[in-house]
């Protein structure tokens, strides 16, 4: 297919008669097309096709119909559907009243482009670019970003259904390659075994017939993996995608003792970010937080929240579900920069400030980085009348440290963290710390009678410190109510678009799905913003309504 750029034109006289006769007070597509003009113009996508083949189907409105399949939940069946039957979608990409429109199957080649070419900001960009031409994106100001679980579109598998399917996944990936060859290796007890999905399957229920079911498995894998390295097997088979699947499911899983297959202990697997879960999603990864168990990935979403204006979604990140906040933190400042929407103030919850993006964001972009730092965690810092880190008084310059004692350190080096950071570990000498009065006030150690720190580097530690210092304030608890609307935004996309579960498999198409859904919710704000539409209040119910003044939430004592 090749493109030949049209563009939108003008809207047919005859369908603008017709859509104002059906829709007086207008609709979103029609208000949309209205204030906003056209959003996506065919040249943007120029790159996603051939210069040579069968003209398609317009890209920029194909572009279109994606968000606002997404801003109405359609599938592309019901999306192709709208085009052909629905006049104001017929108002906001300029067609005919009698314009056939297209295939289903057209938006699903679409979107494969858009992975391919990883294109799918661009969508959300052009709806930036025209609302900040229209006067409706503020972004100097304040922004807020939070993240959420995705589970993934693969059905979640216990251990054996696990080993099961990854083995029956490369058994017929090899029957559809070379049938032959497989029917030459397979065991008569395979077909019994592999041949069905193993949710049909009834694995045993005793704990020993389910460990001797797993060692079946075990073998059977091991058996067909062999078969396929060995130098009598047909040329290419090693090279199919399943079968290289079921060697790291195996790898991770299975290893030898005293030459026989045997399942590994769980202290013995791979970390959770290396783990495969499912053979038919290879990037989705399990993942925990607090009571919450998942397996697929984390989308960050980012919006401004300037009043005046809607809040649009300025940056969305999709990643596996290993991947902590803080390390989006500069990621999405740097996409944020590229896009011309870098805000003042961030505001973020305690998964995304730490010492080093709190200097990072200052640093690099200028931003201040707004959200609960962690308590120091460091030796008697927590204990009532304990020393901690604030009453020692550091000289950068001179690399010491006096402590309330008036006696100065003795050591001061660059070392890691058991996470791997950079910090200062500073030393007290034993001899002034064990006849110190106030030795048990600073340090409880028995084996190490004296006094040991470790701290940040210079502008970690005073941008540790500071924002701890501030963050004890009630002015700052008070402003700290801004980030909790980025909350209403997730409940947005996870009761209009699905955002708790990917519709498609791999991160690629994960993503470009929740890069049409922040369209199409950047669409759907747009629309409430010209109506008048106030936002909604966050729901209390009656009960919590009683709640006495100054009582916490939470029921935190």
């Amino acid at each position: 297919m090749s493109m030949r750029p049209d563009g939108f034109g003008e809207i047919p006289a005859e369908t603008v008669r017709v859509a104002r006769a059906a829709f007086p007070k207008g609709s979103l597509a029609i208000r949309l097309r209205d204030e906003l003009g056209v959003l996506f113009r065919d040249e943007e996508f120029a790159d996603l096709f051939p210069a040579r083949g069968k003209p398609a189907w317009s890209p920029g409105r194909l572009a279109l119909v994606l968000v606002l399949q997404f801003v109405e939940g359609l599938t592309d069946r019901q999306a192709a559907e709208a085009v052909r039957a629905r006049i104001d979608f017929k108002y906001a990409l300029g067609l005919d009243l009698g314009d056939p429109g297209f295939d289903f199957s057209v938006l699903s080649e679409f979107r494969d482009r858009l992975v391919g070419a990883d294109a799918g900001r661009r969508v959300l960009d052009g709806i930036l670019a025209t609302s900040r031409e229209k006067g409706l994106l503020k972004t100097a100001g304040r922004a807020r970003t939070d993240s959420t679980h995705v589970e993934t579109s693969a059905r979640a598998l216990n251990w054996l259904e696990m080993v099961t399917e990854t083995l029956r996944s490369a058994l017929n990936a090899l029957a559809g390659t070379a049938p032959d060859w497989v029917r030459e290796v397979s065991d008569a007890e395979w077909f019994r075994h592999y041949a069905s999905r193993a949710e049909d399957s009834r694995f045993p229920q005793a704990r020993v017939k389910r460990d001797a079911a797993g060692q079946r498995i075990g073998d059977d894998g091991l058996r067909l993996l062999t078969a396929v390295f060995s130098p009598a097997a047909p040329q290419g088979l090693a090279g199919v995608p399943e079968v290289e699947i079921l060697r790291q499911v195996w790898v991770q899983h299975f290893h030898f003792v005293d030459g026989e297959v045997r399942r590994r202990d769980p202290k013995d697997r791979p970390p959770g970010a290396l783990r495969l879960v499912t053979p038919y999603d290879i990037e989705a990864r399990a993942c925990g937080k607090r009571d919450i168990l998942w397996d697929g990935y984390k989308v960050h979403l980012t919006e401004t929240c300037e009043p005046g204006s809607p809040n649009l979604i300025t940056n969305v990140a999709t990643t596996m579900a290993t991947v902590a906040d803080s390390q989006m933190v500069g990621p999405i400042h740097d996409d944020l920069a590229q896009r011309n929407c870098l805000p003042g103030e961030h505001w973020v919850d305690a998964g995304y400030a730490t010492a080093g993006t709190l200097v990072a964001a200052s640093q690099e972009h200028g931003i201040a980085l707004q959200g609960p730092v962690k308590a120091s965690t460091n030796d008697r810092a927590g204990d009532p009348g304990g020393y901690g880190q604030e009453v020692f008084t550091i000289d950068w310059d001179l690399q010491k440290v006096a402590c309330p004692g008036g006696k100065t350190s003795t050591n001061w080096s660059s070392r890691l963290s058991q996470n791997g950071l950079p910090v200062v570990r500073v030393l007290f000498s034993a001899r002034d710390c064990r006849p110190c009065p106030v030795r048990r006030e600073c340090t409880n150690s028995e084996i190490a009678p004296r006094r040991e720190l470790r701290l940040r580097h210079r502008d970690e530690h005073h941008a540790l410190h500071t924002a701890r210092q501030e963050q004890k304030t009630d002015q700052w608890k008070e402003r700290y109510q801004i980030r909790a609307g980025v909350e209403g935004t997730i409940s947005q996309g996870i009761q209009r678009c699905g955002l708790r579960r990917s519709r498609y498999r791999g991160l690629a198409k994960t993503s470009l799905q929740h890069q049409l859904t922040g369209a199409a919710i950047n669409l759907a704000r747009i629309n409430a913003h010209l109506t008048g539409q106030r936002r909604a209040p966050t729901r209390i119910s009656p009960y919590a309504a009683l709640r006495p003044a100054g009582s916490d939430p939470a029921g935190r004592s």
